[in-house]
């Protein structure tokens, strides 16, 4: 496993993060037996960040979490990253909000500590532009969430606070660029790397105005996040969240099962595009970490032996990117 430090903390993070979220709906589901068999699996290879957040399942990926680590023991730090989203009915009151969120998610864990809370809304210019999204003021101005994330830092419940940089990318670039947070998890992958680089105004997705860069400058961690488009890389059907949810919707998986079977067709070889987008993320040098979901153990295997593979030939990033950034190409995102 390939370690490096995370921002400006001095955590030495493994560079394949574990993902517990519901599209490959392991730590959601009910298999308690394969939960904990992954989970050690991945930390017996040095995986030593695992990342929930209190929606996933409805608290259920947390709760599975903490029943498995009871049963595994482990040498070295395994750190926890969880998440609060902010409905709109509580907004009026931030900090009651995030302590109520943050003290299911330790019950949930087993835990007394977490070592990164983060905000799980997006960032828009005006509220609910997206789903459940936050302004900029929101979240710095006096009794917003970055008042509410410090409070539970200084009580010691967080050691560091962070974003998850979705919405629109001038509040992002807002948000991002205060300094008030420690780390980020963003969108970059191989169907849309807009996180990494300055894209082309008629970029097709979602653009989110080359934030890695920006917390870069701020020596703030960053964690990849889709680094397999919720399975559109991997040639999998559309998990039911996917099928469900406001967040990362179906139209958009389509799309990015049109750009996967091109690069298929373009790398001209079967099942290498899941080990191209895992190095794709990882070769930037502002990523820190990819964060994966997985399944299997040797779902485990393979991402790490993608890391280890090392940077892509410069002739394949600029071919991917030349599909991701359709309909013309800009210069490489990768750094």
């Amino acid at each position: 496993m390939q370690y490096q430090t995370l921002g400006r903390t001095a955590i030495a993070v493994s560079r394949i993060a574990f993902g517990c979220g519901p599209i490959s709906n392991l730590m959601t589901g009910e298999d308690r037996e394969r939960q904990a068999a992954v989970l050690r699996h991945a930390i017996g290879c040095g995986v030593n960040w695992i990342d929930t957040a209190a929606t996933y399942g409805k608290g259920r990926s947390e709760q599975s979490i903490g029943d498995a680590l009871r049963d595994i023991e482990t040498t070295e730090p395994v750190h926890l990253a969880t998440k609060v989203r902010l409905m709109p009915e509580e907004l009026d009151d931030i900090r009651s909000a995030v302590r109520r969120s943050i003290d299911g998610s330790l019950e949930r864990l087993g835990v007394e500590r977490v070592t990164l809370l983060q905000l799980h809304n997006a960032i828009t210019a005006e509220r609910g532009q997206e789903a459940t999204s936050l302004t900029p003021r929101d979240i710095l101005g006096p009794g917003g969430v970055r008042e509410a994330l410090s409070g539970l830092r200084d009580e010691g419940i967080v050691d560091h606070i962070g974003l998850t940089a979705v919405g629109q990318a001038g509040p992002l670039r807002e948000v991002v660029g205060s300094g008030a947070f420690d780390t980020i998890q963003v969108p970059f992958n191989i169907m849309n790397p807009s996180a990494g680089c300055d894209v082309p105004e008629d970029f097709a997705e979602a653009s989110y105005g080359n934030v890695i860069g920006l917390a870069r400058q701020h020596e703030m961690g960053v964690f990849a996040i889709r680094v397999f488009a919720a399975g559109a890389v991997l040639g999998h059907p559309p998990a039911a969240h996917t099928v469900n949810s406001p967040f990362f919707p179906l139209d958009l998986y389509r799309r990015d099962e049109q750009r996967a079977a091109r690069m298929c067709e373009m790398l001209g070889e079967k099942g290498v595009l899941a080990d191209v987008a895992v190095r794709y993320a990882v070769q930037h040098p502002g990523v820190t970490a990819a964060l994966i979901g997985f399944g299997e153990p040797p779902h485990v295997d393979a991402a790490i032996a993608s890391l280890n593979g090392g940077p892509l030939p410069d002739e394949v990033t600029h071919r991917v990117e030349q599909i991701a950034l359709e309909p013309r190409a800009t210069e490489n995102c990768s750094g």
